[in-house]
């Protein structure tokens, strides 16, 4: 298996001494040249000082003033390293110090000149780490000596030198292909490629997921092996699988279909009255955790993938369809879960306890989204035909668990928990989502799944965190008290009249009164992007930490195994606390302690689990956390492109339209403008598409009517002469003029009273600043020197 020097390197945790066998087992090394490659790489990293070896075993040594981080690189040549602690400067990279690394790679940087108030940092490329980029997208062109592959990612600052391979590169000339980086630059000699797949003239020519999956080198096939392992998995449960596990069989069992990916379902909901007459939910979480084993061919592979990937209708699963068949929660099939029993008080609803028990299921009934959404609106009460369609346990099963959920979502909102205006949520894991928060006007259904699913990952973490077991913590800093009075400032101009104090820290319950106080506002849509770019993003952490947009002390993930890998994480550590959890203080008591129950949590004085295991479970986690992290902004950067280029392609087909847009942000270069394309009926399926929205960049230098000069404190752009302004807020009509589809580029030009184009200019992509302009565009506004990616 290919393993890269980041990968390697995150084995050496805590100082400790790491054997070769150890190494080859967590690396997969099995046969002779990735044995050999391990070999070499032992012998570079102690020559450069990184490792020692002592009794045939090898420790990480830490050097000061050598920090890891990833490149992000600007057209113009120059690159900043972005370390993973939250407020830590970037450091500025010459191109002469870039020691061949290329842009988006994690490398280790030697600090040269300490940073200023009004400098960065200077460093330079010790060593990289892991490449970023293996595949590429470029255009071929011929030279004297043979082919050669230019980037399209102008970041990208070289060409490679193409090898034949059985394709005919004198027809690709000019075209646009899928190339795959054989050799990166060594000393003089430049990076050598292989076409992989002519893609086709130009980027319209080829299909969007070609370019996405290409661009994000985003695999659609498993490995021979890794199908192998999964075609290997027992088909049918033994005796030995349900020991020590509860049975739940007997219970009334539904799942609901997701319309993200119908072929997986990971969730299960039961319901029953307890002999005291409260009601208890149960929510059944398929037990992947059983099937794929650490440091198998299975495990490797899911944590290069770290979660599935969701591109329109494609999916590309975390894991091969074998192990979903034999883990997804299917009518009539007896399946291993881990299940969360819920107790809830038969007047006031809230929890009174819960217990995490290793069960075994068999659902009875299935039903889609739209059915169950039928169900909650009352569609069905009253169609007689509808009714018939459902059993009667299904409707009263989900209109009893709507009445709990309901009593749920009001805990949350109670102790703060966000919740924006934003469009209907097409989150696949039905959680808080990119943003922390829940969307206010999603569909009951999903309304019902995310507020049990929320639930379900705070009392794991509740549930953790009392008994001082290692995790994989979700996080989620308080937004930054500056921000937040520049967003207040700008609230005012819009006519919201509040305040929150400078010096006092923001919490989630200020930020639920500035919702509340936005939702009446005429300018709520502005207000609510404001609020937006104020929160921060949500990650991945071994050191616990608060969760701002759920208002939670702890917080994880453990609802979607098959399709994320911190879920699965969180099934082993949970499986680790059940085999090896004490207790008892000691075996002179005779008392036990229930583990799996949340009494526990104020029995327990003692470490649960042995010293020697707690640390290699922490250390087990730590090894794998800035993997997971990076795996996960880059899927959601690949989502986020497919989108771009769908929103490109559809307004391609609209130049020459007029639209109605608002004004969402202003900048001393142009100011931002969101238009909202009309719902469309796809004539092949007959669904109605929601209404598209649509962010884009008016540049300055298009209004010709006038000198315009930038206010920031009225985040407004005023004409010297005419005085006219454009301010945060403000419609505007615009047409569209013309698209640049792989730039996701949209060109607009305002549009008067009577209808008739102004000749100002307005471009954007995606709302934000990042690929809109070319090289000499930035420099002719003269930005801030972050290139494209500011």
């Amino acid at each position: 298996m290919e393993f890269s020097i980041a990968t390697l390197l995150a084995n050496f945790t805590d100082d400790k001494l790491v054997a070769r066998k150890v190494l080859e087992k967590k690396l997969g090394c099995e046969d002779e040249d990735s044995l050999q490659k391990l070999q070499i790489a032992l012998e570079i990293l102690e020559k450069v000082g990184l490792l020692v070896k002592e009794r045939g075993k090898y420790r990480r040594v830490t050097e000061d003033g050598i920090i890891e981080a990833k490149l992000r690189c600007s057209s113009k040549g120059f690159c900043f390293a972005i370390q993973d602690t939250e407020g830590a400067e970037d450091i500025y990279i010459r191109e002469s110090h870039l020691s061949n690394a290329w842009n988006g790679d994690r490398v280790l940087v030697r600090v040269l000149k300490e940073g200023s108030r009004r400098r960065s940092p200077e460093g330079e490329v010790k060593l990289i780490l892991e490449r970023s980029n293996h595949t590429l997208l470029a255009r071929i062109k011929q030279v004297e000596s043979g082919f050669r592959a230019v980037p399209l990612d102008d970041r990208l600052l070289f060409e490679l030198k193409l090898l034949a391979s059985g394709m005919k590169l004198d027809e690709a000339i000019d075209h646009l292909a899928h190339v795959e980086v054989l050799r990166y630059p060594l000393a003089q000699y430049p990076p050598v490629g292989r076409v992989v797949q002519i893609l086709g003239s130009d980027a319209e020519a080829a299909a969007d997921i070609d370019l996405v999956t290409c661009k994000h080198d985003l695999s659609r096939t498993f490995p021979e092996s890794v199908n192998d392992a999964a075609a290997k998995l027992p088909k049918k449960l033994l005796k030995a699988d349900l020991k020590n596990r509860q049975d739940y069989r007997d219970l009334f069992t539904l799942t609901i279909g997701s319309t993200k990916d119908s072929q997986v379902i990971e969730n299960a909901l039961t319901f029953e009255k307890t002999p005291e007459g409260h009601s208890r939910l149960g929510f059944h979480i398929t037990d992947v955790c059983h099937y794929v084993l650490p440091d198998e061919a299975l495990d490797r592979e899911a944590i290069k993938r770290g979660r599935s990937v969701y591109l329109g209708e494609l999916v590309l699963p975390m894991l091969p369809p074998a192990v979903a068949e034999r883990c997804s929660l299917v009518v009539g099939s007896d399946r291993l879960s881990i299940s969360f029993l819920i107790t809830f008080d038969s007047e006031s609803r809230e929890v009174l306890d819960w217990e995490i028990q290793k069960g075994i299921i068999k659902v009875d009934e299935h039903i889609s989204e739209q059915q169950a959404e039928a169900i909650l609106t009352g569609e069905v009460s009253k169609s007689t035909k509808a009714k018939n369609k459902y059993s009667e346990e299904v409707v009263q099963m989900l209109r009893q668990v709507e009445a709990l959920q309901q009593a749920v979502k009001q805990v949350r909102l109670n102790h703060g928990s966000l919740q924006l205006n934003l469009p209907p949520n097409q989150n696949p894991y039905n959680d808080e989502g990119i943003l922390g928060c829940a969307a206010v006007n999603d569909l009951p259904v999903r309304s019902l799944l995310t507020e049990f699913v929320l639930l379900v990952n705070q009392l794991m973490a509740n549930h953790l965190n009392a008994l001082g077991i290692p995790a994989i913590w979700r996080i989620q800093g308080a937004p930054d008290s500056e921000d937040v009075q520049e967003m207040l400032k700008l609230a005012i101009n819009l006519g919201v009249e509040l305040s929150l104090e400078a010096e006092v820290d923001i919490q989630p319950l200020d930020y639920q009164q500035l919702t509340r106080a936005f939702a009446e506002s005429p300018s709520e849509q502005v207000l609510t992007y404001l609020l937006q770019d104020t929160l921060k993003p949500a990650s991945y952490s071994t050191n616990k930490g608060s969760h701002f947009g759920l208002a939670l002390s702890e917080y994880t993930h453990c609802t979607a195994p098959l399709r994320r890998y911190p879920d699965l994480l969180m099934q082993r550590v949970y499986y680790s606390l059940l085999e090896h959890g004490r207790d008892r203080r000691n075996t002179r008591v005779k008392e036990r302690v229930n583990l799996c129950h949340s009494a526990s949590h104020t029995e327990i004085n003692w470490n649960v689990l042995p010293p020697e295991l707690q640390q290699e479970l922490q250390s087990e986690l730590t090894r794998v956390i800035v993997q997971i992290n990076d795996r996960e902004k880059e899927v959601q950067e690949a989502e986020a492109d497919l989108a771009g280029l769908q929103r490109a392609s559809l307004m391609k087909q609209r130049i020459g339209e007029v639209f109605s847009g608002v004004i969402t942000g202003v900048q001393s270069y142009g100011f931002f403008v969101e238009i909202e394309v009309p719902a469309t009926e796809d004539k092949e399926s007959g669904n109605v598409k929601v209404p598209l929205r649509v962010e884009g960049l008016v540049h300055v230098s298009s209004l010709k009517d006038d000198w315009y000069e930038y206010r920031a404190r009225q985040q407004a752009l005023f004409g010297r002469k005419n005085r006219a302004s454009y301010r945060l807020g403000d419609r505007v009509a615009v047409q569209v003029k013309s698209v640049d589809y792989y730039r996701q580029q949209i060109d607009l030009v305002t549009v008067g009273s009577d209808g008739i184009p102004s000749g100002r200019g307005i471009n954007g992509s995606n709302g934000e600043v990042s690929n809109m302009y070319s090289s000499n565009e930035m420099e002719s506004q003269d930005l801030e020197p972050y290139g494209d990616d500011e």
